[in-house]
């Protein structure tokens, strides 16, 4: 698995007024996803996992490589220098917080990009039904190395975990991979999503992959 790709231009052009941000934000957020740097770590059976906010110019240089590498470019289409990315990463750090930039951290080594973003905030919400609360990933896997063992099904897990835990009036995880990217769908689906839908997007078909919070057992 290499990329589930992100539509975050068009999340980042929706504009929404103050009072539906107040209404599907929860008071006190400093980023309408509650702290997403102290969300971890997370154990996995690849290693110890961190998700570490995105240092816009520190960051940049990395995440623009990992851009630049064809089997990402075919879905994310942010080929360049690393202005391209650092404008990328930095509209969402200079937005009102409903999608945070991270590196992905595997014992230690920056190894995968991820997005996390409000759902019930974003443009997806305008194709399909989104619950309050709803979250996205949007993700890839930057090093080679890393491909194609299996990592980047542990790493959603992993990640839909914390967001669980994190936001509890979360109920469900979304993600909306390409249809041609059989690699990504097939990586959430391991990870225990299910393929809820096909979705006509602004600028691609994509599949609509849902994760539901477990139903809580009454003692």
């Amino acid at each position: 698995m290499v990329s589930t790709d992100a539509s975050a231009d068009d999340t980042l052009d929706l504009h929404l007024p103050a009072e539906f941000v107040a209404l599907y934000g929860k008071a006190g957020d400093d980023d309408l996803l509650g702290r997403v740097a102290d969300w971890g770590p997370a154990d996995t059976p690849a290693g110890v996992f961190h998700l570490v906010p995105v240092h816009a110019e520190r960051d940049a240089p990395l995440i623009a490589r990992w851009m630049n590498d064809p089997a990402v470019a075919a879905y994310w289409e942010l080929t360049g220098p690393p202005s391209v990315t650092e404008d990328h990463v930095r509209a969402q750090l200079t937005g009102d917080g409903r999608s945070v930039p991270c590196l992905g951290v595997l014992d230690g080594v920056p190894m995968s990009y991820w997005e996390v973003y409000r759902a019930d905030l974003d443009p997806l919400a305008r194709y399909c039904p989104v619950r309050p609360q709803d979250t996205g990933l949007h993700l890839l896997i930057g090093d080679a190395a890393y491909r194609g063992q299996g990592i980047g099904t542990t790493l959603i897990r992993a990640v839909t975990d914390l967001v669980l835990a994190a936001r509890p009036d979360c109920t469900r995880v979304l993600a909306e991979p390409d249809v041609r990217n059989a690699p990504s769908v097939a990586a959430f689906l391991g990870a225990g999503y299910r393929y809820s839908a096909e979705v006509d997007l602004l600028a691609k078909r994509a599949a609509l992959m849902i994760r539901e919070r477990a139903p809580r057992v009454s003692p």
